[in-house]
């Protein structure tokens, strides 16, 4: 159960500091939607639109940068930075009076984020050690992020019936301060190794064994999946509502709690089934499941009138929420198995940025496309989208996926004394096993040998 993990008190700790960041990031969101459109008024949608572009971009550069240089800081030091950076910027917006500043805090704000977030993920490995608890952890970090999603715009929403907007944004910094203490607070065991090499083979570090190892390539192709799908949610579900089902504002916020539903189930589920099921087959059912999610909004948008429509969209919403719980719930799972503690930091952070350059891709798909040419028309496109990331996660990861993966070094290329389990196997050839294609042996020793399988 995941309540069992609470009793490890330095887990708790971080994930209660996990909690409060991620509502404080939430109430900053509605803050921020409600001062672009006071600085703005009808071009608030623009500001927000480019708002979201400087995050994108930010967090597809800036994390493998930070990764390079994450494991030279005290971890818990780090994180604690980086939350005092993010009150100290949200308690900023409420003085600016101009939109390019928005665009600035932004900036920093979201560096500091995409800092954050890797960092964080990369040491609950660490804290928890032992598969079925890291499973659980996972799954808890699905159900905070689900929640914060379903239950930030209620607590905003009482907030401004007492004060101005302009109070968010404190609540936000109280949210960040309680963070990094809770973080102060916790015993975080610092990188076992630093990581060799120069400032640039440590930035693409993390891409080059995403590069070399077949499950991570096929992570690619399930990252795609979701943010085709997620885009439909985050992009189209208000004009869904409005414009095609007739809707008002409620009937958007019950659209979107469907949606949180589905993930919300699926995700305290999921810890069960991955204790007995590998995450290939678990990450690839929830991809069919999102396809069947887009499949069936694509013949809802080109059906006929008729009530029916909204139970049909609240089950295809959840669907998609499902789907999407599915495939990320175990993704850490699947990069803690494909790197050495040394290396996570890195492995983390290229998730964290590939993950979000799909995002890049599919968002101006449901915006653009559907402004010009229609929802169903960007609907297809989606889906064919995802067909595509289906199909380079079945042929990049194949169905053998062992944890650990045997391969041969020739001798002089590779210091056998680092390897305990090194076995000479012919003249002048040493064979190893260990779970990662990169690491720390063949990023200081030239590599001579692929690997035998996998």
């Amino acid at each position: 159960m995941i309540t069992a993990l609470l009793r490890n008190r330095d887990y708790l700790r971080l994930f209660t500091a996990q909690v409060s960041a991620l509502f404080g990031t939430g109430l900053t969101t509605v803050a921020l939607g409600l001062l672009a459109y006071e600085l703005a008024g009808a071009d608030a949608t623009a500001v927000l639109g480019t708002a979201l572009t400087i995050k994108m971009l930010v967090y597809v550069t800036v994390a493998p940068i930070v990764a390079a240089y994450a494991d030279r800081f005290p971890r818990r030091g780090f994180l604690v930075a980086l939350n005092a950076i993010r009150a100290l910027v949200v308690l900023a917006l409420p003085f600016i009076d101009q939109v390019w500043q928005i665009y600035a805090l932004i900036a920093v704000l979201q560096t500091a984020s995409a800092a954050f977030t890797p960092t964080y993920q990369a040491i609950i490995p660490d804290i928890l050690p032992d598969e079925r608890d890291y499973t659980r952890a996972l799954s808890a970090a699905q159900l905070a992020a689900t929640m914060e999603t379903l239950l930030s715009p209620m607590l905003a929403a009482a907030a401004l019936l007492l004060m101005s907007y302009h109070w968010l944004f404190v609540g936000t910094a109280v949210g960040f301060m309680l963070s990094g203490a809770l973080v102060l607070a916790t015993r975080i065991p610092n990188a076992g190794t630093v990581s060799a090499g120069s400032f640039r083979e440590r930035v693409v570090l993390g891409m080059r064994i995403f590069a070399a190892t077949p499950r991570l390539r096929g992570l690619l192709g399930l990252n795609l999946v979701v943010a085709a799908a997620g885009s439909v949610i985050m992009v189209n579900t208000v004009n869904y509502v409005r414009d095609t089902l007739g809707g008002t504002q409620t009937g958007v916020a019950i659209l979107l709690a469907a949606n949180g539903f589905g993930t919300m189930l699926s995700a305290l589920l999921l810890p069960r089934v991955l204790d007995r099921v590998e995450p290939r087959p678990v990450m690839l059912t929830g991809a069919a499941v999102l396809l069947t999610g887009l499949v069936s909004i694509v013949a809802l948008s080109t059906a006929g009138a008729g009530d029916w429509r909204w139970g049909a969209a609240l089950a295809a919403w959840a669907v998609v929420g499902a789907g999407t719980a599915a495939v990320l719930t175990p993704t850490g799972q699947v990069l803690r198995r494909s790197a050495q503690p040394a290396d996570r930091p890195a492995l983390f952070a290229a998730q964290f940025s590939l993950s979000h350059v799909a995002w890049l891709v599919a968002y101006p798909i449901a915006g653009w496309v559907t402004a010009g040419a229609g929802f169903t028309a960007a609907l297809v496109v989606l889906t064919v989208l995802a067909v595509l990331g289906i199909a380079v996660a079945v042929g990049m990861w194949p169905r053998h996926d062992p944890a650990e993966i045997t391969h041969l070094h020739a001798e002089g290329t590779i210091d056998p004394a680092r390897l305990v389990d090194a076995i000479r196997v012919g003249e002048g050839i040493y064979q190893h096993t260990h779970a990662f294609i990169i690491d720390a042996e063949h990023r200081r020793w030239p590599r001579t040998a692929t690997a035998t399988v996998g």
